[in-house]
């Protein structure tokens, strides 16, 4: 599988995401299994946050990985605006790192920017990284505008990544957001790279140009969303 490096970890191109995971009760051995698959199948990262199910994503998250060791993972999880001010953010850190039973995590990021100041935010992040809570920070749902005025900040350049969405018909971070990253040395990190059930661009599995060139590839519709996301790595 094609790799990516993010904060000197050289970890897989496809990661897995969580988002709407937890939610039913009822799904967990499926949710979980559905994890294990993953990793079975190459993958590393798993992308979580606090926000996804109000904290039950990232204790699924925790049930699925209580015995695979620690070094086999790269856990990513992020704070929410109310919760990124120097006040909370450390609290709501160690509530997560508790949901998923880890002592660390090896990337948290800023889930997106709220009112607190931006540089009190990132001072926040880099003081957890510090202290040894979270082997990286970055931000997520960041734009150019957003990001030169980090990169203004002290700590701002020691963002380790970036994640935003990006598949094939959501292709914004293409204008202007992607060449900015590469420029300034910034990984990205794609969500929702095959689409979501609540965006405008939901089933790129059902297009027809999609599935017309899985066909000629002898893949499914999925393979191709993620060949055409990971591409442009």
């Amino acid at each position: 599988m094609q790799t990516v490096t993010i904060a000197g970890n050289q970890v897989p191109a496809i990661g897995l995401g969580t988002w709407h995971m937890g939610d039913d009760p009822s799904l967990q051995t499926q949710e979980i299994n559905a994890i294990h698959a993953g990793l079975a199948a190459g993958a590393k990262v798993i992308d979580t946050a606090e926000m996804y199910g109000s904290g039950r994503a990232e204790t699924l998250v925790g049930k699925a990985i209580k015995d695979i060791p620690r070094d086999q993972l790269y856990l990513i999880s992020k704070v929410l605006p109310t919760n990124a001010s120097k006040q909370h953010m450390e609290r709501s850190l160690d509530a997560s790192l508790k949901r998923l039973s880890v002592d660390e995590v090896d990337l948290y990021l800023y889930h997106w920017r709220g009112t607190t100041p931006l540089a009190e935010t990132i001072d926040e992040l880099q003081r957890l990284t510090t202290m040894g809570k979270t082997k990286a920070w970055g931000i997520s749902n960041f734009d150019v505008s957003d990001l030169e005025e980090l990169w203004q900040l002290q700590n701002g350049p020691k963002a380790a990544a970036n994640e935003d969405l990006f598949n094939l018909g959501s292709r914004g971070v293409e204008y202007s957001l992607l060449d900015w990253q590469a420029k300034h040395e910034l990984p990205f990190i794609a969500y929702s790279p095959v689409g979501a059930p609540d965006q405008l661009n939901a089933h790129l599995d059902r297009n027809p140009n999609v599935l017309k060139v899985a066909q000629r590839h002898n893949a499914s519709a999925y393979q191709i969303l993620l060949a055409w996301v990971v591409s442009h790595q």
